[in-house]
């Protein structure tokens, strides 16, 4: 059990080139191809049926609009996501046309080493080098499983060795003083506080959070389902202070914002979808209010939430199960922390340490 007035986080019992409304990738391959994307009919569009039929055409620009729409339509990523790949590999094909390389078997191992050589060259940080190259590998596997390519060309290419980084957290008194600082005075108040409750009752990311529609909500039940990366769900258990503050919200608070039939839990003042950015300009507000003068994003609930379940004695596989994470290895950072935890405690505390 967490130390604390409540039982670890609330109700868990026991992580460029435009996009538009859609979310589709609005990457229009190199600069000097004007006029539509590359290998496009008169209509803009290309005529292929599918991300093999896209490809065959044997450039490289046709190659990187497949594999968006591949992630796009099979893998299912999200807006923000699609976002970074097309930046990151428009990038990729700039540096293939400055080396007047436009087809894809023109791509050549060396090409792309001198690719990852000048990222570094560039600045970039480590992270940012590792994602572009991230994405330029995931692009030439695609199109070797396609059968696009014989051979992978970037099947050599070694992403550079990252500094572990520990996530930043926030202690039980400051998530106290967080939940609270909204207040209840007035619907946007109450909405801010059941979004906090929310976050750090189930860990859920802002996206899912503020994707969260009425139908999804099981408050009599005290679940909630949640649509994480690659709109996979999974339920999460909600605990009596969630459900107090969500009921508030949706019984006095809503109301009041919604004018006709809105399927989002969370809106804005104008009773519209509430936003990212319009979140996040309230979240420093709050945090403000709580005395916390660092850097502060939903995320960090997310991380608090892992930490102090696990500092509470749960089992990783259930964390992992409650945060949507597919690979155990992502949870397991959290494990990281918990003994950093114990060590300062140890030293703190212990007469011979």
């Amino acid at each position: 059990m967490t130390p604390g007035r409540r039982a670890g986080p609330r109700g868990a019992g026991g992580e460029a080139a435009g996009a538009g409304r859609s979310g589709r990738s609005e990457w229009t391959g190199p600069k000097r191809q004007a006029g539509g994307r590359p290998g496009a009919g008169r209509s803009g569009r290309s005529e292929g049926t599918g991300p093999k039929r896209q490809a065959e055409g044997g450039s490289l620009a046709r190659a990187i609009e497949a594999y968006l729409e591949h992630l796009k339509v099979e893998r299912r990523l999200r807006p923000n996501s699609l976002l970074a790949y097309g930046g990151d590999l428009e990038a990729f094909a700039a540096h293939a046309e400055a080396a007047e390389v436009e087809a894809l078997a023109a791509v050549s191992p060396a090409l792309l080493l001198r690719f990852a050589v000048g990222l570094a060259q560039a600045g970039l940080s480590p992270r940012s080098q590792a994602r572009r190259l991230t994405a330029v590998r995931g692009l030439f596997r695609f199109l070797r499983e396609e059968g696009q390519l014989e051979v992978d060309p970037a099947q050599a290419l070694r992403l550079p060795k990252l500094p572990k980084r520990l996530p930043e957290l926030l202690s039980r008194g400051e998530v106290e003083a967080l939940l609270v600082a909204p207040g209840q005075d007035g619907p946007l108040a109450l909405r801010d506080t059941a979004l906090l409750e929310l976050l750090y009752a189930t860990g859920c990311r802002i996206s899912e959070a503020l994707d969260l529609t009425l139908d999804r909500l099981y408050l009599d039940q005290a679940i909630v389902r949640l649509t994480g990366k690659g709109d996979k769900q999974r339920l999460v258990p909600l605990g009596s202070p969630a459900i107090a503050a969500l009921q508030a919200w949706l019984t006095s608070g809503r109301p009041e914002l919604v004018r006709g039939s809105l399927r989002w839990v969370f809106v804005n003042h104008r009773g519209g979808k509430l936003s990212r950015v319009g979140f996040f300009l309230k979240l420093r507000e709050h945090a403000l209010a709580a005395g916390i003068t660092r850097p502060i994003s939903p995320h960090k609930l997310r991380h608090s939430f892992a930490t102090h379940l696990l500092e509470g004695g749960a089992d990783l596989r259930a964390v992992q199960a409650l945060l949507g994470h597919a690979d155990i290895a992502t949870t397991e950072i959290y494990t990281h922390v918990t003994r950093d935890h114990l060590r300062e405690r140890h030293k703190r505390h212990h007469p011979r340490a």
